[in-house]
Order: structure tokens, then C-alpha cells, then sequence
């Protein structure tokens, strides 16, 4: 049986893996657009997740948890934010920010997943809180660039 730690440990480890992957989508997704708003779009949000990544491996570290390197995801997880592949296979910017709601939607709901546990300690209640806030008011933003031509 997995201790308390190591079950919080585990949890921001995921979060954190999926952080990684959205930083590189909007970083590859912002090279391959024109448009300058989205361009600044992008870039803004690959350094958000960049600054979440730091947030969430402190939160790790001060459990006494290992950082996971990346590539161990939980059997039953899934990668729900888009994937670098699909990102640039798509052919518009318009497409591109498309796929962007869709991985911000999926990036909200796992994190009111891993708040939903109760036995999260303060700390960790406060990061997430203030992340998913952040990518909630982000979501916001983007759909005002959904009027791309």
C-alpha cells in the first residue's frame, strides 16, 4: 500500500508529466503560426507551463518525492493534452488553437480531479488552485482569438 506521500508524490508527478507535454505543444505550436497574437499566445502559455513545471516539482520535492524524468505515466492515465504530432499535422492556425481549447479543457479537468482528493495537503490545494485558476482565465483569452481569418 502506497503511503500518503507517496500517493500525493505520484498524482503531482502525472500532473507534472502533462505539464511537460503542454509546455512542448504550445512551444511547437507557436513556431508554426503567423498570426501575432496566437504567436504571443503560444509562447505566453509554453512559459506558464514552464513556471507550473517549477511550482509542481517544489511541491514534490518538499514531500520528499523523487521528480519523475517523464515517460512513467499511471496505466490508467492518458495523455489528454495535444500531442506534438497531431499539433503540427494540423493545417491551420484556426485548427491549432482549436486542438489548444481542447487540451485547456482537458488540462481543467484533470486538475479538478486531483483536487477533488481530500487528503491534499494545504500547500499542494493552493498550487493547483492557483494553476487551474491560470488556466482557466487563459481559456478565457484564447477564445477571443477564435475569430481567426
Amino acid at each position: 500500500m502506497k503511503t500518503y506521500t507517496e500517493e500525493v508524490g505520484n498524482k503531482l508527478n502525472d500532473l507534472l508529466e502533462k505539464t511537460y507535454d503542454a509546455e512542448k505543444g504550445f512551444k511547437k505550436a507557436a513556431e508554426n503560426v503567423e498570426h501575432f497574437a496566437l504567436k504571443n499566445y503560444f509562447n505566453q502559455k509554453a512559459q506558464q507551463r514552464y513556471d507550473f513545471g517549477h511550482e509542481l516539482k517544489t511541491e514534490i520535492k518538499s514531500f520528499g518525492q523523487e521528480v519523475d524524468k517523464g515517460g512513467s505515466i499511471t496505466g490508467g492515465l492518458h495523455r489528454t493534452w495535444m500531442d506534438i504530432k497531431s499539433l503540427v499535422s494540423v493545417d491551420s492556425e484556426e485548427g491549432m488553437l482549436e486542438e489548444a481549447i481542447r487540451g485547456e479543457e482537458a488540462s481543467i479537468k484533470e486538475y479538478n480531479e486531483v483536487l477533488t482528493e481530500t487528503s491534499l495537503p494545504p500547500s499542494t490545494q493552493t498550487v493547483l488552485t492557483q494553476q487551474k485558476n491560470k488556466i482557466v482565465s487563459g481559456l478565457s483569452n484564447i477564445r477571443t482569438l477564435e475569430d481567426l481569418k
